[in-house]
């Protein structure tokens, strides 16, 4: 695919230094930002292939970032976190983010993810290939995936572009159990190496949002071992 252009948005020399050196050891050409506003800034100038985005930086925050960026361009986004924590995640992947990896990491894996989200981006992948383009109703969810629009009980639901990719797939198959690679591999890409876990936001995320009580989910319920499943 070329040397793609990575923009590395980090404010600690010691992870700064090494990402430099680690990803153009990889083949990738580096530019890095040292806080938020600076990321924006060499976003406009040097057009980077994919942003690798720190979510704790000075000035301007990692997630408010994403959110700027994803207003004008569609360009992967990998947010970093030093914390495992949930929300940081959730909210990462609710703005617009591809994929997260936490700190400490390998980079010979990261960048193994950052060829992966490269790779899915260049294809550009339609998750919902063959499932039609007619307006689906399940129970009072409504989905008319030509106009991206969802509706619950008559009232308008927006959701990000995976959010809206998974459950377009899942009310296609109400009833069905999904295995979890199938969701996968359908919304992510056969060949996607990231966390596993990025799927079980998604759903923790629409089941909030269409659940009448999420922590007992009625809808969008959990086979164990196997996948999920959309009840009719």
């Amino acid at each position: 695919m070329g040397e793609a252009v990575i923009l590395v948005v980090e404010d600690e020399p010691s992870f700064v230094e090494a990402l430099n050196i680690g990803l153009v050891r990889e083949g990738f050409t580096v530019h890095v930002a040292v806080d938020g506003v600076d990321a924006l800034e060499k976003f406009d100038a040097v057009s980077p292939d994919l942003v690798l985005l720190d979510v704790m930086l000075p000035r301007l925050s990692g997630i408010e970032v994403c959110r700027q960026i994803r207003k004008k361009s569609r360009v992967p986004i990998i947010m970093v976190t030093a914390k495992s924590a949930e929300i940081d995640t959730v909210v990462g992947l609710e703005v617009g983010a591809d994929d997260y990896v936490t700190k400490p990491y390998r980079i010979r894996e990261l960048a193994a993810r950052i060829r992966a989200v490269l790779r899915r981006s260049s294809e550009t992948p339609d998750s919902t290939a063959g499932l039609g383009t007619g307006t689906i109703e399940v129970g009072n969810v409504m989905l008319d995936p030509e106009a991206h629009r969802i509706t619950i009980a008559g009232e308008e639901l927006t959701l990000p572009l995976k959010e809206f990719e998974l459950l377009h797939l899942l009310l296609v198959n109400a009833g069905r159990v999904l295995p979890r690679e199938t969701l996968i591999d359908r919304i992510w890409g056969y060949d996607y190496v990231g966390d596993t876990k990025t799927l079980d936001v998604h759903i923790k995320r629409l089941r909030s949002k269409l659940e009448a009580d999420p922590s007992n989910p009625t809808l969008i319920t959990t086979i164990r071992g196997l996948g999920y499943k959309y009840s009719r």
